[in-house]
């Protein structure tokens, strides 16, 4: 804060977000003067009747001085530190008028009761609503008020002036604690929803790089194939024409010059870790292997393949092949973690028509209580499972079952050629 917006913040509310925010507007607003004006009412009472049948002022002024002691608490509910400083004026007329009241001796001098429980409702809200400097300005101006009124006539002070200041000084201390508390509470969840973004999009790239690198590998292989047919075309078929040589020649050469490039860009896409990465790229044909070992480590699982998919052995894309054996490595790797000794199920069809590959994982409930299985994931798998899922145009849905397990359901769509075949006499 600068020197110039000093002064403006000793008299202007800061005017942050009112409470019970999350009611409707109209609500929030007659909620808080039904509570303002509830409020300024009984002081307003408390503060007349006491200067009238204690103090023995008279019954117009002590009328006067309590609806103008009482009424700034409706402003607060707007501009709370604009209500302060005219209460305090008012206080201040109200300790003058006393000062000269009949019954004075004996009781309480410069700040009546009603004075000081008026103050510190009001403190509450300056508190929580202002900013460090008002605060430490309120308490100075309210501490100063006191001492002074009581230096004018000692004789008749009994304290009352301290007892407001302390009390005051740590009304706004404590309020101030609680609204930077509030304040850093708010800035930490809008700092843990940018986290939760910026992992959730780290964890998509990451995804997407490592399907990258997969697809590399099985369009590698194929494009090795057509370079190797390419090259060894012109001596398999005889009587082959100078031109049809030249253009196998330029297909085996177009075809070396991709892999290169697609060397060169996966050089980029590879890190540290992903070695390990460059092993030919399973299918479906290493699921019971993967469905052995997930049943070695606890888990309970039988397997189901559509007769209809031994009869495309090797025809079907080698993508989709790799996508379905990851959607069950995951599948079966979040059982392995939240549902340990869960009975599984992993069933892999062909849909009518040969049109898709459905994979289908599904366990029930744990037989172990929710306390001891792991409780700590991220989510992650899921998203790879998606974004993988979505690249090839096909459909993924997860959800819980009626029984208290959880599904994951892969529907993986197919070239229609396969279709062609199927249609075909």
């Amino acid at each position: 804060m600068n020197a110039l917006e000093w002064p403006r913040a000793l008299f202007v509310s800061q005017r942050p977000a009112p409470p019970l925010s999350t009611t409707s507007r109209f609500a929030r607003r007659w909620v808080r003067y039904g509570v303002a004006a509830v409020t300024a009412a009984a002081l307003g009472a408390l503060g007349g009747w006491t200067m009238f049948h204690v103090y023995g002022l008279d019954a117009v002024p002590a009328a006067v001085l309590a609806v103008v002691q009482a009424a700034p608490l409706l402003l607060a509910v707007s501009r709370p530190l604009q209500a302060w400083w005219i209460m305090t004026a008012a206080d201040l007329a109200a300790s003058v008028a006393l000062r000269h009241a009949p019954h004075l001796e004996g009781n309480s001098w410069p700040w009546p009761p009603a004075v000081i429980v008026g103050q510190l409702v009001l403190l509450v809200v300056v508190a929580r609503r202002e900013r460090r400097a008002a605060l430490v300005t309120v308490w100075v101006v309210l501490t100063a008020s006191g001492l002074v009124m009581a230096a004018v006539s000692p004789h008749d002070r009994d304290g009352s002036d301290l007892l407001l200041a302390v009390l005051g000084g740590g009304v706004l201390l404590v309020g101030r604690v609680l609204q930077e508390r509030q304040e850093a509470l708010r800035r930490l969840g809008e700092q843990r929803l940018i986290a939760q973004a910026e992992r959730a999009r780290h964890t998509l790239l990451e995804e997407r790089a490592r399907i990258a690198r997969e697809l590399h590998d099985v369009v590698a292989h194929h494009m090795s194939v057509i370079t190797v047919q390419a090259d060894s075309a012109p001596y398999r078929i005889t009587g082959t024409p100078p031109a049809a040589r030249e253009e196998f020649a330029a297909i085996a050469a177009a075809a070396r010059q991709s892999l290169s490039e697609m060397r060169m860009l996966l050089g980029v896409l590879r890190n540290e870790d992903a070695d390990r990465e460059r092993a030919p790229q399973p299918g479906l044909d290493a699921v019971p292997h993967l469905v052995e070992t997930t049943g070695r480590a606890g888990v309970p699982v039988t397997l189901s393949v559509d007769d209809a998919l031994q009869g495309l052995k090797g025809l079907l894309p080698p993508v989709v092949e790799l996508s379905a054996y990851r959607v069950v490595q995951e599948a079966l790797a979040n059982v392995v973690r939240h549902a340990t000794g869960a009975p599984t199920h992993v069933d892999l069809t062909l849909s009518p028509n040969r049109a898709g590959l459905t994979v289908r994982v599904a366990n029930a409930a744990p037989e172990r209580s929710p306390d001891t299985l792991e409780t700590t994931g991220t989510g992650h798998g899921l998203v790879g499972m998606r974004e993988r899922v979505r690249l090839l145009g096909g459909v993924l849905e997860t959800g819980p079952t009626d029984d208290g397990g959880f599904q994951v359901t892969a529907r993986l769509p197919l070239p229609t050629s396969l279709r062609e075949e199927t249609l075909s006499p």
